[in-house]
């Protein structure tokens, strides 16, 4: 089960990676005004999200991949909350409503542990 899910997150998590270089603007869109570099910041967190995603498909870096992994989702909840207190909507997409950015936040949490179920736990 662990190697299902981790090879599901390590997908997604590569495919969502690319998404930031192929569409920065919906990113870029989220970021909280007092983050520096916005442009950098979504590329590194993309290159990050590539690079954890192949962990997760590699037994052996599994356990590093997933504490990047979860750095990463807690250092991006930030443009998570920003996007759902001022009701963020992404460019060129259909609007999500206002419930919805609300309920991404738990979610997060959601993922936290199921990456660190899946890639850090002991068995």
């Amino acid at each position: 089960m662990k190697q299902s899910i981790s090879v599901i997150f390590g997908l997604a998590f590569i495919g969502i990676g690319v998404l930031h270089f192929l569409r920065p603007d919906s990113f870029l869109a989220i970021m909280p005004e007092w983050i520096p570099f916005h442009l950098f910041g979504v590329y590194a967190s993309g290159v990050v999200e590539i690079v954890g995603g192949i962990g997760l498909l590699i037994p052996r870096y599994r356990k590093i991949a997933g504490w990047t992994l979860l750095a990463l989702l807690i250092v991006v909840f930030p443009a998570n909350i920003n996007m759902a207190i001022n009701e963020i909507q992404l460019p060129g997409r259909d609007p999500f409503p206002t419930w919805a950015l609300w309920a991404r936040l738990p979610f997060q949490f959601v993922l936290m542990y199921i990456v660190w179920w899946a890639a850090i736990k002991k068995s």
